[in-house]
């Protein structure tokens, strides 16, 4: 398709020799004598460029330029002189202008010009659409009162560079609220950077946070900057910041107090300017009491506290999800959109979801796919959801949950893959009782890396006992 440009120019030759250089090139010429018609002109059909001569009888061209940036300020505008100097650029370009020519024209420049703009808007419209898209992704989805508190919170959290400890169940959606605030800040340009203290082994957890210089240890062929570092000037999330050993603990201390780190393998300091979001599913207080979690660090991080509610306790948010989900779910894996027959969506809304938001964004996933017809009928539900009753994948908590490998496992567990889950977990909430929740002993016991075991306990919601 050809690129249509306006050529707003008083001057009927210039008009003339414009329209044969673009034509030559294969691009749609529009032209306009006065900026009044050319203000028509953008009102009927936007140009996908426009050529703006500055000087003009009537309005000039600086004075459309502005009424052109009030009209659509994405509009991609070079501006035309024959008695240009600097003080008129650098004027035209803090008034939206994107770049500048002077008379005469030069038919190699003002291709040039063209194609370097044209390109330039092409990128920016696509990185504004990857945006828009990135915003739908992390967006917080529903109306109810518990969730509206917590954006309250975040209204108030977001504008001011105080660290914020977000405390919820898994999969409740904590990073979801800790992208919000970062893109309410002011720090929203800049990189935000997650780090799940989980999911990394315990002896690489360092040097993932602080970065480390070659030669620092076993294994360090090249210098490594760390998270804290890549997210200088901008936001870090300390996701299940409660797993975290003492020896990390109490750097992350320092670098909430000093504004600084220290690579491993370096006697340098390095400052950095970064805000830290921080959460966790454990309670911080109870483990400061086991001797798990420094105090200290805790009324650090507890400066703005959030409760993220479980989904069980926003129901009335649940339709707006599903819908969400389905929406995302059909754009991602090309499937037609489906319907959810009232009936269906009145017993996912009664359902109690153990999983939270993440497992009704895969059960919705799940029945988009696998559903049969273009409606999503309560018999295409999973069983506990029909029921109403969960699969019995119980919570390690639960005295309910088999001691012995050998016991019955999941009962109501209606697909082969659920019965499977529900083995697994059994299995290494048994291994870890044996262990005395020992998560590297059990790991090397049951050969498999810690770091996937910790996957796992995330993956299963399976958390320690505590006696009493």
């Amino acid at each position: 398709m050809k690129s249509r440009v306006l050529v707003i120019d008083d001057e009927a030759a210039i008009r003339d020799s414009l329209r044969m250089i673009l034509e030559y090139e294969d691009y749609q010429f529009v032209g306009a004598a006065s900026g009044q018609e050319a203000l028509d002109l953008i009102r009927r059909e936007r140009p996908d460029i426009v050529l703006l001569d500055i000087k003009m009888p009537g309005m000039d061209g600086m004075e459309v330029l502005r009424k052109l940036r009030s009209v659509d300020e994405t509009l991609p505008i070079v501006m035309i002189s024959g008695h240009g100097n600097t003080a008129t650029a650098v004027e035209a370009i803090r008034s939206g202008a994107i770049d500048f020519l002077d008379k005469p024209l030069s038919s190699e420049r003002v291709i040039v010009t063209l194609r370097n703009v044209l390109r330039q808007s092409e990128l920016t419209s696509e990185n504004r659409d990857l945006k828009v898209a990135m915003e739908s992704k992390y967006e917080l989805v529903g109306q109810s009162p518990a969730l509206r508190n917590v954006l309250e919170a975040v209204t108030r959290a977001a504008p001011t560079n105080a660290t914020v400890l977000l405390l919820g169940e898994s999969g409740v959606g904590k990073e979801l609220v800790a992208r919000t605030i970062h893109r309410n800040s002011p720090r929203a340009s800049q990189r935000f950077v997650q780090v799940n203290c989980a999911a990394i082994p315990e002896e690489l957890i360092e040097s993932e946070l602080f970065g480390h210089e070659k030669g620092s240890f076993t294994g360090a062929t090249e210098k490594q900057v760390g998270k804290f570092e890549q997210a200088d000037r901008g936001t870090i999330f300390l996701d299940e910041v409660g797993d975290m050993s003492q020896k990390t603990q109490a750097k992350v201390l320092r670098v909430l107090q000093e504004q600084e780190v220290e690579r491993l393998g370096s006697a340098r300091t390095i400052k950095v300017d970064v805000r830290v979001i921080a959460a966790t599913n454990k309670n911080l207080e109870e483990a400061i009491e086991r001797g798990e979690f420094r105090e200290d660090l805790f009324f650090r991080l507890n400066v703005i506290p959030i409760i993220v509610p479980p989904l069980r306790e926003r129901r009335e948010d649940v339709p707006r999800l599903v819908q969400h989900f389905a929406k995302r779910t059909a754009e991602e894996h090309n499937l037609k959109p489906k319907k959810f027959d009232p009936s269906a969506m009145d017993a996912l809304s009664r359902y109690r979801w153990r999983g939270n938001i993440r497992e009704l964004r895969n059960t919705v996933e799940r029945l988009l796919i696998m559903a049969p017809s273009e409606v999503v009928r309560v018999e295409d539900l999973p069983p506990e959801i029909r029921s109403g009753e969960p699969a019995r994948v119980t919570m390690a908590t639960e005295p309910d949950v088999p001691a012995k490998t050998g016991e019955s496992v999941a009962p109501g567990a209606g697909t082969l893959r659920e019965f499977k889950d529900a083995a697994e977990r059994a299995y290494l909430v048994q291994k870890l009782r044996e262990n005395n929740w020992n998560i590297s002993r059990t790991a090397e016991l049951i050969d498999t890396p810690r770091s996937n075991l910790y996957k796992k306990l995330e993956q299963y919601g399976i958390k320690q006992e505590v006696d009493g």
